[in-house]
């Protein structure tokens, strides 16, 4: 049978059968091959393109630019875990980051051609910072200063102390060192209080998060085992706060930044931990009826057990 046009249904309908198969098979690849391309690089780390490298320059086509950037120094990390696992039981891990250099042009392992630095930074969070006075003999908190973006935790491990690696301006340009950690301050308290004080402020902070195991640095950390191979082993206490965790590795060399590396680190929950935590802030209402229904149990047992006998 054929239709006014002329042309017979059965060919119209197989062609609308190929759009829709075609319309499938493409809607499958969407949603299924590109989302693992993204998953695969959110896994991977990334090359931090350093201001005034070659590989930054802007030249295409130019044979002189593609070699210089073949011939410069890369430098490629990884940690030895992604995922670190946190239950009842955690008590601190250790992470060992380790890389190589591209294109290394260091003679031996000792020779010191190269310096490395590697920066492990927790979460940001927000930080009080209080002081305390003598006033009618009893210490009372009399001024504060708020901070934000104050990392969790903070660990530096490098081939050298910082000060012979480069110079305050390169580690304060790249926010490298103790002295460097960003903290903003919050709520007007720059402008209550004066630079000094925000200063031993900040010094406060740090201490006590150094005291605590929280900010740590290894001036002799980062080791070569080759030409172009170098490891280190960066500790994470049990009470470093769950989260992402970003890595970064630095190469230099005579003062000056050759090339940066970027890893992402998570400490996640798991087992009971992961699910009370996810039911007490998806479900703080329920959560807290349990507690307080755990407590009165609680109560009623002791008061059975051990209630006295009124003869």
């Amino acid at each position: 049978m054929k239709p006014f046009g002329g042309t017979p249904w059965r060919g119209v309908l197989g062609r609308w059968r190929c759009c829709v198969v075609l319309a499938v098979a493409l809607g499958i690849f969407a949603c299924v091959v590109w989302p693992q391309d993204a998953e695969a690089q959110t896994r991977r780390g990334r090359q931090v393109p350093v201001p005034g490298s070659p590989a930054t320059k802007d030249a295409p086509g130019k044979a002189d630019d593609v070699r210089t950037s073949e011939q410069a120094e890369i430098i490629q990390a990884d940690v030895s875990t992604r995922t670190v696992a946190v239950r009842s039981s955690f008590t601190g891990t250790e992470i060992v980051v380790f890389g190589a250099i591209e294109n290394s042009r260091q003679p031996s392992p000792e020779s010191g051609y190269y310096d490395v630095v590697i920066v492990i930074e927790g979460i940001q969070s927000r930080v009080t910072a209080r002081r305390k006075a003598r006033v009618g003999g009893i210490w009372v908190n009399t001024t504060f200063a708020n901070f934000d973006g104050v990392p969790s935790y903070y660990a530096i491990s490098s081939t050298r102390p910082l000060e012979d690696i480069a110079p305050d301006a390169v580690l304060i340009g790249y926010e490298i060192g103790l002295n460097q950690v960003r903290m903003a301050p919050r709520g007007g308290s720059q402008e209550r209080l004066p630079a000094a004080e925000l200063k031993d402020f900040r010094s406060s902070i740090v201490r006590l998060k150094k005291k605590d195991g929280l900010y740590v640095q290894d001036d002799y950390g980062v080791a070569f085992i080759g030409r172009s191979l170098f490891r280190a082993t960066i500790a994470l206490p049990a009470k470093v706060t769950v989260g992402p965790f970003e890595t970064r590795v630095y190469l230099f060399r005579n003062d000056k930044l050759l090339s940066q590396y970027a890893i992402r680190l998570n400490l996640e929950r798991e087992g009971v931990e992961r699910l009370m935590h996810d039911f007490a802030y998806k479900s703080p209402f329920f959560y807290g009826m349990m507690t307080v229904s755990l407590a009165l149990a609680a109560g009623l047992l002791g008061s059975a057990l051990f209630k006295k006998d009124d003869r």
